[in-house]
């Protein structure tokens, strides 16, 4: 299911917009004309329970150590790209969206986000992105909020 069917099947209000080819989570701020803060990027990790989807500020990185001490799961690594392409058949490599309820994975949110009234996040092509109210991205995702990201 695209990341647009399973916002409308939601009930979620959001905007789609098409922007040059971009890579990275700084790349998509700069594209659309907004503070990097207010880019959610995932970044996935496998643990001794499976798969998490965690979701940082652009210009932040993840903290496994932390993460691992919130988690209780010493077994933390980043997901492999053969991993990732299994995980999100739907979307270019690179390009999935931070949502994991729409991938039925467990959400970590750095607690940085809260401070964002909306998000902006790829939705499954360089080329593509949404913009959403935080709120709304909360009530899909039920992320537990954590400082998970590395100083």
């Amino acid at each position: 299911m695209s990341v647009e069917d399973f916002l409308r099947q939601q009930g979620v209000a959001y905007e789609k917009h098409q922007h040059p080819t971009t890579y990275t989570a700084q790349g998509l701020a700069h594209a659309e004309h907004v503070s990097g803060y207010m880019v959610a990027k995932p970044v996935v990790v496998k643990g001794s329970r499976g798969f998490v989807m965690c979701v940082l500020p652009a210009p932040q990185h993840l903290d496994l150590k932390r993460l691992a001490e919130v988690l209780g799961d010493s077994q933390l690594r980043l997901a492999t790209e053969a991993e990732m392409s299994d995980l999100f058949p739907d979307c270019e490599l690179g390009a999935q969206p931070p949502i994991g309820a729409l991938y039925s994975m467990q959400t970590v949110a750095d607690q940085r986000l809260a401070q964002a009234e909306y998000l902006v996040m790829q939705a499954g092509k360089h080329t593509e992105a949404v913009r959403l109210r935080r709120a709304d991205w909360e009530k899909l995702c039920q992320p537990l909020l954590a400082a998970i990201a590395a100083h």
